[in-house]
């Protein structure tokens, strides 16, 4: 009998070889990352028919600004959990002390971005929100539950506990369905309403899987404290600069057109659907680090390499497979889906898919770099990505043609950057061998940086 998935002649499918390619437990967080991507479209299409279009325009920016900067400043905190959490694991060595220190380094981050928020409340309210200092508030609370589920989450991927990985996704995007659903069947007028389904369905979700994350910490020998900083400081930076490229359109739009609402409001619609290959994407970051992280770890060069030719080359798929469709029905399906005007024409989402194809590509990339503690490179790359969009952005034309151009130059200039990084640190030729490196470096794999 053959193997599920695959064919009479007992050759595997297509399907089965993509998911062979994936690291272990990519699966079980498929489902949820699928769920949580259902979700933000349930949530701004109920929006996008519940709201007036400047309403529709203030939980679109601060859509954007908390996947900006909250993802920016968080998900690094995911991102180095992941990775020594499982370098610890491989080793046999207690996760309490790491998870400890990161929780006092993501409350400090937290705490200035908050402090920052309530001193200049007014000039945010008025610039993105029409006034409104409750979407202010909204946006600080949402910071606070991303923090909580970033950590939340790298402890569970170090620790290989996928299923709750996926569970967490998957409760935080049914609960934002429902919520959203309910606001619009209800004719809830109020964007603070919307803009707070960001705050409940991720701390709910966070709630529910918190036993398999505590059975999972145990004590173990003390983290130094730059073992945390020295590489998180750059990441922030990174990832900061990689949400202004991919979240860029939006906020720049605001900025050079602020009095047209429906162009705001369009860019985020037509940004979420190129974006759907991002996340399917997302189900493969954390367990794709982890799997790097274990493969460096173990002083596996091949296994490592393997891994990310396969990975590149499934996220290729990824963004072909979902750039052809949102180029030739994009326009219309915002139209039907969202509510939006008739604002932007099929070149726009060609430049936005390509844009997320060449985004992906440099996320993948990025992650090699971390897990080779080659951050300032991914830092680098980003940087060039950033300057590149500005670039564009600012050249004359048409807004929305500049914004969209924008993002696929500046993912494209931070792929040409990190990949060549990676083929000179690494591919090229095998590392220097450091022998006793302090853990979560691996010496058959990481020379010093």
């Amino acid at each position: 009998m053959n193997d599920e998935g695959s064919t009479a002649t007992g050759r595997r499918s297509p399907l089965a070889k993509v998911l062979s390619a994936l690291p272990p437990g990519t699966q079980l967080v498929i489902g949820g990352t699928v769920l949580l991507g259902a979700a933000s479209y349930a949530h701004l299409m109920a929006a996008g028919y519940s709201l007036s279009k400047p309403n529709m325009a203030s939980v679109s920016l601060l859509w954007t600004i908390l996947m900006s900067v909250g993802l920016g400043l968080f998900f690094p905190v995911e991102q180095e959990l992941t990775r020594i959490v499982a370098a610890r694991v491989v080793g046999g060595q207690g996760v309490a002390p790491v998870l400890r220190r990161i929780l006092v380094l993501a409350g400090a981050m937290l705490g200035v971005l908050v402090v920052g928020m309530a001193v200049a409340v007014r000039p945010l309210a008025d610039t993105f929100f029409d006034g409104r200092a409750g979407m202010v508030v909204a946006l600080a609370a949402a910071f606070l539950t991303m923090a909580v589920g970033n950590v939340s989450r790298g402890v569970l991927a170090g620790l290989g506990r996928f299923g709750a990985y996926g569970t967490q996704l998957a409760v935080d995007g049914a609960l934002r369905i429902a919520l959203a659903v309910g606001c619009a069947l209800g004719h809830v007028r109020s964007p603070l309403v919307f803009a707070l389904i960001l705050t409940v369905a991720p701390l709910i979700s966070v709630l529910v899987t918190a036993g398999p994350l505590r059975s999972g910490v145990r004590s173990g020998p003390q983290v130094g404290w730059s073992s945390l900083t020295a590489g998180l400081a750059p990441l922030v930076c990174s990832t900061l600069l990689s949400q202004v490229v991919v979240n860029a359109a939006v906020v720049s739009t605001q900025l050079l057109a602020p009095d047209d609402a429906a162009l705001v409001a369009g860019l985020l619609n037509a940004v979420v659907l190129a974006r759907v290959p991002l996340f399917v994407f997302g189900s493969l970051q954390a367990s794709l680090l982890a799997g790097l992280s274990s493969a460096a770890a173990a002083g596996d060069r091949a296994g490592f390499s393997k891994l990310l030719a396969r990975t590149c080359a499934t996220v290729t798929v990824l963004g072909v497979a979902g750039g052809i469709p949102a180029t030739i029905l994009g326009p219309w399906l915002i139209q039907v889906l969202f509510k939006a005007d008739d604002v932007l024409g099929s070149l726009d989402f060609l430049w936005m898919s390509a844009g997320t194809l060449f985004y992906m590509l440099a996320m993948v990339l990025g992650q090699a770099l971390l897990v080779l503690h080659r951050h300032r490179l991914q830092l680098l790359g980003w940087a060039l990505g950033t300057v590149a969009l500005i670039v564009i952005t600012l050249v004359p034309g048409p807004i929305a043609t500049r914004v969209c151009l924008a993002y696929t130059m500046g993912s494209l200039a931070a792929v040409i950057c990190m990949l060549t990084a990676v083929w000179l640190t690494f591919l090229r030729k095998p590392p220097t061998v450091r022998p006793g490196a302090e853990e979560p470096s691996s010496p058959s794999l990481v020379d010093s940086a």
